[in-house]
């Protein structure tokens, strides 16, 4: 999900992107109509790339976690123990989630108990894998267990296969995504460069032509979101919430 500070940095993107393509387009075809239809293609398409790429930050973490598991197995076997062990990531950990167990840590510094503490975590990391992985230390926290070991290898092997899965898949479907773009794209790279010749500016000038160019516009849009969902990995619910 977008933040409303995200959705203000997508907008503005999105602005100097149509403001460029049009004056792009404006220079070659010499054609207002032409131009803001081509502006507005290209903004349709950044502004749906760019809002799906907003989960790749979740797709990051969600990678991460079998290298966290890899780290509090560590940990737990020289001796830490589970709230040191995973105060340690914040140094020790990947990059990309480093700044989550720093806050972690303050929090616990901080007088924060345990288990509040590891609910904010894992509203932070906001994936299935990673609630697996957070609710298992919850529990084994407050039941006791001789056995977190155990459970945290059997728990990474799970990730890894689920991982290794949907990146499979996922490379199996890129080519969606790329036909996509190019099938959406092409058209209104044509008509940019024959807008060129006078003749087919003047023909786009006109209500008719105009008219043309405005449903154009609106089947790209409708055709490249559908690709798009064609392209989209089915992702599980949370079975467990980011507040216990």
């Amino acid at each position: 999900m977008t933040t409303p500070i995200h959705r203000k940095e997508l907008a503005g993107k999105t602005s100097i992107i149509f403001g460029s393509f049009f004056l792009t387009s404006l220079l070659i075809t010499r054609t207002p109509a032409i131009s803001v239809a081509i502006s507005s293609v290209s903004s349709v398409m950044f502004w749906i790339s760019s809002k799906r790429s907003v989960d790749k930050k979740s797709w990051e973490l969600f990678s991460v976690v079998p290298e966290l598991i890899d780290h509090l197995i560590s940990g737990i076997q020289s001796g830490l123990s589970l709230t040191e062990a995973l105060s340690n990531l914040s140094d020790r950990g990947p990059v990309v989630s480093q700044t989550y167990f720093e806050e972690f840590r303050l929090n616990l510094n901080s007088g924060v108990s345990f288990d509040s503490a590891i609910s904010e975590l894992q509203g932070r990391f906001d994936n299935r894998s990673a609630d697996q992985l957070f609710e298992a230390l919850g529990l084994t926290r407050s039941l006791g267990g001789s056995e977190l070991a155990s459970m945290l290898r059997q728990l990474g092997d799970f990730t890894r296969q689920d991982l290794a899965l949907r990146r499979e898949i996922a490379a199996k479907q890129g080519w969606i995504r790329n036909s996509a773009h190019l099938s959406a794209g092409a058209p209104w790279l044509l008509l940019l460069l024959l807008s060129a010749q006078p003749s087919t500016s003047q023909s786009f000038s006109t209500p008719t032509g105009i008219s043309i160019l405005a449903l154009g516009v609106g089947l790209t849009a409708v055709a490249y979101l559908w690709m798009g969902k064609l392209s989209e990995l089915p992702e599980p619910k949370r079975i467990f919430g980011a507040v216990r």
